[in-house]
Formats: C-alpha cells, sequence, structure tokens
C-alpha cells in the first residue's frame, strides 16, 4: 500500500502514523534506535507490506497492467489503491480527508527532526502540494505517476500507467475495496498484536 493508506491503518494514532510513513527508509533492525510507538508504526507498516504482496486480489491487480511496468507494477497498484481510498474516504472515515491529512503534516513538522534524511527532503514537497490529498483525484494521480518515472529515469515507463487506470476503472476499484476489507481487518489484528508483544516486553 501507499503513503495514504499505511497512515490510516494506524488507527489515528500520531507516532505509529509517522512510524508507518517512514517504514520505508528504516532499513533492518535500525528501527530500534526510534521510541516504542515508532517502532510500532514501522513493524505494522512491514506487515501490511507482506500481506499485500502475497494477496492474490492484489496479485490480480497487477494482471490488470500492461506487461511494460515489470518490477513496477506493485507500485504502480500501491498508488492506485491510494486513490480508491482517497475518492472513497468518507466509507472509511468520519474526519473529512483534508483535516486528516492536514492533520498529519503537522505531525510531520513536529517530528522533523528525527525524521529519516530523504523523509526530510520530501516532506516540504508533500505538504506545499499537499500530495495525500491530490490522491483523489485522477488528476493528481497522473501527477504522481510522471514524478515516480522521473526518478526513474524514464526507466519505469511509469507515467504511462495513467491509461491503464482509465482503462479499467471500475475493474481497480472493485479489487481495492475487497482487498481493503481484509487489509483492515487484517491491520487492526497486527496493531493489537505488535503493541501487546511491547507490553509484554517491559
Amino acid at each position: 500500500m501507499n503513503y495514504l493508506a499505511h497512515i490510516y491503518l494506524s488507527n489515528n494514532k500520531e507516532l505509529v502514523q509517522l512510524g508507518n510513513f517512514i517504514a520505508d527508509s528504516v532499513k533492518g533492525r535500525s528501527y530500534l534506535k526510534y521510541q516504542e510507538k515508532i517502532q510500532t508504526g514501522i513493524i505494522l507498516h512491514r506487515r501490511i507490506d507482506w500481506f499485500t504482496d502475497n494477496n492474490d486480489i492484489v496479485k490480480q491487480s497487477k494482471r490488470r497492467l500492461n506487461s511494460r511496468y515489470g518490477l513496477y507494477k506493485g507500485i504502480i497498484i500501491d498508488i492506485f489503491y491510494d486513490h480508491f481510498l482517497a475518492k472513497n474516504w468518507t466509507k472509511y472515515s468520519s474526519t473529512p480527508l483534508p483535516n486528516f491529512t492536514q492533520s498529519f503534516y503537522i505531525t510531520l513538522q513536529d517530528n522533523f527532526e528525527i525524521l529519516p534524511e530523504i523523509v526530510k527532503f520530501m516532506t516540504p514537497y508533500i505538504i506545499s502540494n499537499d500530495w495525500l490529498l491530490s490522491y483523489a483525484t485522477i488528476e493528481g494521480i497522473e501527477k504522481v505517476l510522471i514524478g515516480m518515472n522521473k526518478r526513474t529515469q524514464d526507466k519505469s515507463q511509469m507515467n504511462l500507467a495513467i491509461n491503464d487506470l482509465k482503462e479499467n476503472y471500475s475493474d481497480f476499484e472493485k479489487d481495492f475495496t475487497l482487498f481493503f476489507e481484509k487489509l483492515r481487518i487484517f491491520s487492526t489484528l497486527k496493531l493489537k498484536e505488535i503493541e501487546s508483544d511491547s507490553n509484554r516486553l517491559k
């Protein structure tokens, strides 16, 4: 899953959200240098990624994509799924999406000094362009895909994936809806499990 889903699945716990957000930039056991709730978010992120990578619905979504994307298919589907989460936000949260995203941006700013360097670099752009809210529109997703393609020096051709999204829009949305219900249940259980394990070690 992509940024918005990881933050959402952190059960409105600010430091867990932060850990879930930075997890891709925290390798191996280096997560242990962070405080407990951030560690929880990092571990939860890894569990979510494992569940997503091994899910048959997600694999079906990847098969809907053009073969040109190769190993980038997973990243593309993560971005597509964030779009459907943002678009259908009111089904999943009583907090308006603009409020949710602004609250998280404040968490980023309040904890800026402990962010990994790459996240520090990205944070001003994320906030100024309101990336998380932009996922709700096809235009916003197209900008994300163009930006990701530039980061791969045009190797991924991810900019073309906006066409795949438009051509198979309803199928991708159905995949997301089915998968996300399973992921919400999984994430809730895993978060409780991680927090319980942490408390036993105190």
